[in-house]
């Protein structure tokens, strides 16, 4: 007996024990999900057992599909068209084919959803807007925003959604659709199912507003951002804290790519309207900045604005959070600007030990900091950083395994297999499970040996960059030499 067929046998078992199914019925859910060989050849095998197809059966069918991960979205798309066409079968509800629908739409099999969909506008089924919206999400992450909108037309001219009650309110499919384009920076397709369904928009307008502006701020169009955002302000509403978070973003990211001297001024000219409007700046508005401002590795303006968040002069929503820690750290240390790092880090230490920074720095915070100090070849640093770990984050053992792994491989690398060694004794003390292999601490094992890429005769042949760049100024100073004496005779003549 095969693994297998093992394997499938105890999945039936299983299917047996923990439903009402028959033997006959989990036998076929068996077929459709984990059997072998073509469609046809799955069909001819359904068609041998011989069995009634049951709403429940094929219910049953498409929850295994859910949580399985052998077979394809075809072998169920093929198996719903032989239970509706089946013999002995009962109809299909609604319910049942728009599970199968939210389940093409999880693996994103847009021919199966298409498939799918055609059947249903042909017998006009309903669709749940749970089905609608994961449909919709479907064709927007798999770049087809057009399927996307030609659904909700179809759907919308049709009638086919079913209402649903939102607290004594309509369910919007405007708005579904609307936060999906949206979600993926197709602002402009958004904005034209808005302006075709002016409407519907009733309540929802002020949601609409800021989903186009979200929509723009993903695109990276900032002139558009700033344009949805002064719409906004013109239909008498204030901007959200998440609307000023999402220009904010977009006019960084503008400025990092191509005017990064103005990424400051810009946001300090935004945050300064943002507490106009009544929005004051928040850590989150400032570490949008920091982060743009530590991929330009713009040290001294990232630290001057950590101060002034520091020192409270950015009010009190705006004191720094270990995020802000870390990207300056960061910034600090990929600038090996090691010992200045330090001192931050002892600075963030001090502000956890009064109770000021939230959240709490865990285990991830220095892994990651070690992570680039190991990088940048300072291993000491790294290590006095890992003790500084340990005695802050005692409590967190199953993060260290990747700490220690990293560190292990560094030093046995460059040759110091006493630290490496006891690194991996005291990771054996605590309980720590590693995954580098204990090769690395063997000196014969790690020593690597590389071939010369030329022979030593060709080497010694081969005369060196300052010998080739000797003979060229001497080639060069002959042809101007010449060409001087033939200037000189004719002259004379």
């Amino acid at each position: 007996m095969t693994m297998s067929m093992k394997l499938r046998s105890s999945v039936l078992w299983l299917r047996l024990s923990s439903s009402s199914l028959s033997p006959s019925q989990s036998a076929a859910i068996d077929i459709v999900t984990s059997g072998v060989g073509s469609l046809q050849d799955m069909e001819s095998d359904l068609d041998r057992l011989g069995i009634p197809v049951t709403p429940q059966l094929v219910t049953e069918t498409i929850d295994s599909y859910r949580s399985s991960s052998v077979g394809s979205s075809r072998r169920l798309l093929r198996f719903l068209s032989w239970s509706r066409r089946s013999v002995g079968g009962v109809g299909i509800d609604d319910e049942v084919l728009n599970r199968a629908v939210r389940r093409f739409s999880e693996t994103r099999d847009v021919t199966a959803i298409g498939i799918a969909l055609s059947v249903l506008q042909k017998e006009g089924r309903r669709l749940d807007p749970e089905t609608f919206v994961s449909v919709v999400e479907a064709y927007v992450k798999s770049g087809r925003p057009e399927e996307a909108v030609s659904l909700f037309r179809n759907v919308e001219e049709r009638k086919l959604l079913k209402w649903h009650d939102r607290g004594g309110e309509q369910w919007s499919s405007v708005t579904a659709v609307v936060q999906a384009l949206c979600a993926k920076g197709h602002a402009r397709k958004a904005e034209g199912v808005l302006w075709h369904h002016k409407d519907k928009a009733g309540k929802d307008a002020g949601c609409h507003r800021s989903l186009v502006l979200h929509g723009w701020s993903v695109f990276g169009n900032a002139r558009e951002a700033r344009r949805a955002i002064e719409e906004i302000k013109a239909s008498g509403e204030r901007p959200s804290l998440a609307s000023y978070h999402d220009i904010l973003r977009c006019v960084c990211r503008r400025n990092l790519r191509f005017n990064p001297s103005a990424l400051v001024p810009e946001a300090v000219n935004l945050m300064a309207e943002m507490r106009s409007s009544g929005v004051p700046p928040t850590n989150v508005s400032f570490n949008i900045l920091l982060s743009c401002l530590g991929r330009t590795r713009r040290v001294k303006e990232a630290c001057r604005i950590l101060l002034s968040m520091v020192r409270g002069e950015e009010g009190e929503a705006a004191a720094p959070d270990s995020v802000s820690y870390h990207i300056i750290v960061r910034l600090l240390y990929l600038t090996r600007r090691f010992d200045r790092g330090n001192k931050v880090l002892d600075q963030m230490i001090g502000q956890e030990e009064k109770g000021r920074l939230i959240p709490k720095v865990n285990a991830r915070f220095y892994h990651d900091l070690i992570g680039i100090l190991i990088g940048m070849e300072n291993v000491d640093c790294a290590l006095k950083l890992f003790e500084r770990m340990k005695q802050r984050c005692c409590c967190e053992n199953e993060n260290y395994g990747l700490t220690y792994d990293l560190l292990i491989e560094k030093l046995c690398r460059n040759g110091k297999f006493d630290l490496g060694r006891e690194l991996w004794e005291e990771a054996a003390q605590r309980g720590i499970t590693l995954r580098c292999s204990s090769d690395l601490l063997d000196p014969l094992k790690v020593t690597r040996v590389f071939d010369p890429m030329m022979k030593p005769s060709v080497v010694q042949q081969t005369p060196s960059k300052h010998i080739k760049s000797l003979l060229v100024q001497k080639k060069s100073a002959t042809i101007f030499s010449r060409r001087k004496d033939k200037i000189r005779r004719k002259k004379v003549k």
